[in-house]
């Protein structure tokens, strides 16, 4: 198969590209720094590496002829590139937003002048979708919120590629939970507090966590790419979600760390704003349609799954 990935050098690109390139696949990966995601190894050795400059298929649009997937990924990092979260300021907000628009555009507009056109576009998207919803399960069904995350995956960063299945080209959305990986994102960001034995919930606990392994992650796009059956939105989660309590609890167990030390809602609203939504709100989306399709996932519970990474 030959693979365009935009966003290809974040935790979810480099970990599909190089999964396809050990695989005697070409990955391509789109960098508006080439030269320096190499040097970094931000990419495998295996893994070509083409210029794109975010916003339009000038320098690789002639690759999406005949490829078999282009995989859009792209998008600034909805916590910020630091350890600690950035504050949604409205300036951010627009970052956040126009990153993920432009990339969309990007690949529609290759797709468009393309004369065989790719066999799939995979458009990423999250469980944000779905807003704030309690303990309601959530299938690919449930209807959107009225939140930022909300509004931003329904009006934008969806719709920023569906022009492609006017073009005859199947699409398929993921809508992602938390990957897990220790070196970077949400674990990155919980473990420091249960190394430094002050570990427990945050804020009142209840929240759902919808979560998935990285390398199950891979799995599902990698899935969902080669099934012809597959398209339309796909929740990208473990089947069984938890409450932030019970991942504190898990995540306590395998680190041989207390888990009881709370961290109050107020504090964590107050010290980052807006985006404290995030850990303290959450969704309990279950992957419906990906189990329909007959995807077995490797780490379906949380503890099998941080056991793997942390031990």
């Amino acid at each position: 198969m030959r693979v365009i990935i935009t966003g290809g050098t974040g935790l979810i690109g480099r970990a599909l590209a190089s999964s396809l390139a050990a695989d005697g696949h070409q990955a391509i990966v789109l960098s508006r720094s080439p030269q320096r995601a190499l040097s970094a190894g931000s990419v495998g050795e295996r893994v070509q590496v083409e210029r794109w400059d975010g916003r339009t298929a000038e320098g690789w649009g002639h690759l999406a002829d005949g490829a078999d997937a282009i995989v859009n990924l792209a998008g600034e990092n909805l916590a910020g590139a630091g350890f600690f979260p950035s504050r949604w300021t409205q300036e951010r907000k627009r970052l956040i937003r126009d990153s993920r628009v432009y990339a969309g555009q990007a690949v529609v507009q290759a797709v468009e002048q393309s004369g065989r056109k790719p066999g799939v576009v995979v458009q990423a998207s999250g469980i944000g979708y779905y807003g704030s919803t309690g303990d309601q399960p959530l299938t690919e069904d449930a209807p959107p919120g009225a939140d930022f995350l909300a509004r931003l995956a329904h009006d934008d960063w969806e719709p920023s590629t569906a022009a492609v299945e006017k073009l005859g080209v199947r699409r398929v959305i993921i809508r992602s939970g938390a990957v897990l990986d220790p070196r970077e994102g949400a674990l990155l960001r919980l473990l420091l507090p249960f190394r430094l034995f002050v570990g427990g919930p945050l804020g009142s606990g209840r929240q759902w966590l919808s979560w998935i392994h990285l390398q199950d992650q891979v799995r599902a796009i990698r899935f969902l790419i080669e099934n012809q059956a597959a398209s339309g939105p796909f929740n990208l989660c473990a089947p069984h979600p938890l409450t932030n309590a019970d991942l504190a609890r898990t995540l306590g167990k395998v680190l041989g760390r207390p888990s009881f030390v709370p961290v109050p809602a107020f504090a964590l609203r107050l010290a980052f704003g807006e985006v404290a939504a995030v850990v303290l709100e959450g969704q309990r989306a279950l992957p419906r349609r990906l189990l329909d399709l007959g995807f077995s996932f490797r780490f379906p519970d949380a503890e099998s799954a941080l056991r793997d990474l942390l031990t």
